[in-house]
């Protein structure tokens, strides 16, 4: 069926930006392609911005003149799908709506010739639904393509209950022959990435609704641990009707898990028709030049502050920050590696990685006024967020943002939020990414790459948990679920595991 496949011809239904970018990436490919939508005219109005899109790549010397030509001479526009009866292969990218697909592909399965494959480019939809009451249910699959489709890498291929394996190896063997990357996924809410991605969101609008942090300053701290925009920038260029949209699906599909609940805040923005670059207005105001998130406070040499009594506590790269830092500057530091925290300690006071607890309570349960915490450090330099305990006098808190300065980091004081920003947004994302793999949704390899390529992740989760111990994760998450009280923290049992497995060690031989 693959070699059958590459050389099929293909049906593609819904002429909007997907399935017009679909179409280009298969009759680049070779294959002639009908493209077709309900809407009277939309096709042809596709096929004259496809001409205008390879004339582009052709003036940017990325396409040449005859291959532009060619890939625009194999779509044709077709005003009625019985024009396509021969399509090998049929992808449909209408409105994501089960009801309107269900009943699509029923028309398709009784049109197109009994080898042809089903596939759908949703991105939520159950596939298993999709197949339902079809003579072949075996033949449908997902193939969930992200935008834009030419550019972008990524194709999830995903297998409901029904999907014949043969088919799914088809897909995943054409996407290859189309440039492509495909991953396998279990039909599950969400799939692999628009599942694993939701805390990136979600973290960033609760704190917001405790009031820790403007926008601008978390969208900072996220760009400064390496992600190419910020949650409430990109939340902005989505736009807030459809993120909120896919939060709501995954949640009620779910059955009202807690950990996917929707926001009140994006809500509230949806109700006022703040949604973004779309209205104009999000986040940001997009009516006029948007100042880059967290231009402000950019990170500066700072000179080491006198003190003494300096120690280094903890071990690994959290501890070697504070040792780099004091040997740049000529400073000899005491270290305690078996210390139960990291950080650095100032005489009586402490600077301290959190570990998911507020400051306030941490000044209580280990008996220090003087306390301060600084958020995970996945990479040097950038914006960095740190919180106060309120017991502290202001003369230490003061100091905080020239010790983080010697570091390499431009400071952002958040209110006393547990976590603070980046620690409890990667715990969650390493959290949700091993409950997908042990759910059977994806390999971990899989849902690294998924997340690398389908939303430009500076690292794959499984990837971060090779450098942040499983233990410290879960403690994290645990101090999170304590403080908050609800489901919504809870730990994956595959992440508790690593945990256990780290503590006691490698199985004897």
């Amino acid at each position: 069926m693959s070699a059958a496949l590459k050389t099929a011809p293909v049906l593609v239904v819904g002429a909007g930006i997907m399935g017009a970018g679909i179409a280009q990436v298969a009759a680049q490919s070779g294959h002639r392609v009908w493209l077709h939508d309900a809407r009277a005219g939309a096709a042809t109005e596709a096929h004259r911005k496809l001409a205008s899109s390879l004339e582009a790549l052709v003036a940017k010397g990325r396409l040449s003149v005859e291959a532009a030509g060619a890939t625009l001479a194999r779509i044709e526009p077709v005003s009625a799908l019985e024009q396509a009866r021969d399509a090998g292969l049929v992808i449909e990218a209408i409105v994501e709506n089960l009801d309107a697909k269900r009943e699509l592909l029923q028309e398709l399965e009784a049109l197109v010739p009994a080898h042809a494959v089903l596939a759908s480019n949703t991105s939520s939809i159950s596939i298993t639904a999709l197949a339902r009451g079809l003579q072949q249910p075996g033949r449908v699959v997902g193939m969930h393509f992200f935008n834009p489709v030419p550019v972008m890498k990524l194709v999830e291929v995903v297998s409901g209950l029904h999907t014949d394996a043969a088919v799914a190896e088809a897909i995943f063997e054409l996407s290859v022959a189309w440039g492509k990357t495909p991953v396998h996924a279990r039909s599950t809410p969400g799939f692999i990435v628009n599942r694993i991605a939701r805390p990136y969101y979600a973290e960033a609008l609760a704190l917001l609704q405790e009031q820790a942090a403007t926008p601008a300053v978390l969208d900072a701290c996220l760009r400064g641990a390496g992600f190419r925009m910020g949650p409430c920038e990109l939340m902005d260029l989505i736009g807030h009707d459809t993120n909120y949209s896919v939060t709501e699906s995954v949640y009620h599909a779910n059955h009202g898990d807690k950990r996917y609940a929707p926001s009140l805040v994006q809500r509230e923005m949806v109700d006022g028709g703040l949604l973004g670059r779309k209205s104009g207005r999000g986040f940001y105001r997009h009516d006029a030049a948007m100042p880059e998130a967290g231009s402000s406070q950019p990170v500066q040499t700072v000179a080491w502050p006198e003190a003494a009594d300096l120690v280094v506590h903890g071990g690994g790269p959290g501890a070697q920050l504070w040792q780099r830092a004091a040997q740049a500057a000529g400073c000899v530091c005491a270290h305690r590696p078996d210390s139960p925290w990291t950080g650095l300690q100032a005489g009586l006071a402490q600077l301290r990685l959190t570990d998911g607890r507020p400051a306030l309570q941490v000044s209580v349960e280990e008996g220090v006024r003087d306390l301060a915490l600084y958020d995970l450090p996945l990479q040097g330099g950038g914006a960095l967020a740190w919180s106060g305990s309120a017991a502290s006098n202001e003369g230490w808190l003061e100091q905080v943002p020239q010790w983080l300065g010697t570091a390499g980091y431009a400071p952002r004081r958040l209110q006393d939020a547990p976590g603070l920003v980046v620690a409890r947004t990667i715990a969650m994302l390493v959290n949700e990414a091993c409950d997908a793999a042990h759910q059977g949704v994806c390999t971990p390899e899989g849902a690294d790459l998924a997340m690398k390529l389908g939303v430009n992740y500076p690292a794959g989760p499984f990837e971060w948990l090779e450098h942040w111990p499983a233990n410290d994760v879960v403690r994290l998450l645990d101090h999170l679920d304590t403080c908050y009280r609800g489901e919504r923290y809870r730990v994956s049992p595959a992440l508790r595991q690593r945990a256990w497995q780290a503590t006691v060690g490698p199985r004897a031989s």
